[in-house]
């Protein structure tokens, strides 16, 4: 791992919405407005894993939406592969594969169609597109199911199709978020196992997840994330320091929002 090339960069990002009544309503609160993300910055660097770790509603996934470009910041900038998310957007999608949990599989199309799609979309000659679907297809058991809608697929299969649909066009950077929620245990090995041979191809990857254990097998830097703000943030072995990750996370969360757990 070459720690001099910054892949990613963030700087102050920033992220508010609007709360409706009925939302207000939900959350007790009589605020309109919620901060999601609340000026956080981290780097990760290339060839590495990095992993953002925070319960449910700390501001992961709105964080990752940013970086992918699919919702703008308030304020704050980030860069991703050398482009900025706000002025060069079209230019960070070109570099990177992203993969959501809230990505929905066209019901009525196979996965063959759906990857021969994305394919071309990406402006991949065909030859090269046959070769690395026949490999991927293979690698995670979808070229049994190729000719099969994804309505009448399981959910593992759909998020391994979704995986390899993120991935198409080779990219260096992957953004990956939650990708092993809601999975079964083998088809989460599976995905985590990939993470792994990923990471040994060089690929850079920055991961959001809620699970300890993920972040202990395969992230080299992990920043954790709570109430919209960046708590922590270091290299794993540093921030664990010889004891598990989940007791670090629970002092570290204690001592931030002085809620006894």
């Amino acid at each position: 791992m070459n720690s001099m090339n910054e892949v990613l960069s963030v700087t102050d990002l920033r992220k508010t919405f609007k709360l409706s009544k009925k939302q207000q309503k939900i959350r007790n609160s009589n605020k309109p407005v919620i901060t999601a993300v609340d000026n956080i910055s981290f780097k990760s660097y290339e060839g590495e894993v990095f992993g953002l770790l925070g319960p449910n509603g700390a501001g992961k996934t709105t964080t990752m939406r940013m970086l992918a470009t699919l919702i703008n910041p308030d304020s704050g900038d980030a860069t991703v592969g050398g482009f900025s998310i706000v002025k060069d957007p079209q230019k960070v999608r070109q570099n990177i594969g992203f993969l959501t949990n809230e990505l929905k599989l066209d019901e009525y199309f196979t996965p063959n169609y759906l990857y021969d799609f994305f394919s071309e979309m990406h402006g991949i000659p065909k030859d090269k597109a046959m070769e690395r679907k026949k490999m991927l297809f293979k690698k995670f058991g979808i070229d049994k199911f190729a000719e099969v809608k994804a309505a009448n697929l399981s959910q593992g299969m759909k998020q391994k199709i979704s995986l390899v649909i993120s991935i198409v066009h080779d990219p260096a950077i992957i953004i990956f978020d939650e990708p092993t929620n809601g999975l079964d245990v083998i088809t989460a090995k599976v995905v985590t196992d990939f993470l792994v041979e990923l990471k040994a191809q060089g690929k850079s990857i920055i991961l959001s997840t809620h699970i300890f254990s993920l972040i202990e097998n395969v992230c080299d830097r992990v920043g954790i994330i709570i109430d919209g703000k960046m708590v922590a943030c270091s290299p794993l072995k540093e921030i664990a320091k010889d004891k598990p990750l989940e007791e670090v996370f629970f002092d570290i969360y204690r001592e931030t929002t002085g809620e006894v757990i």
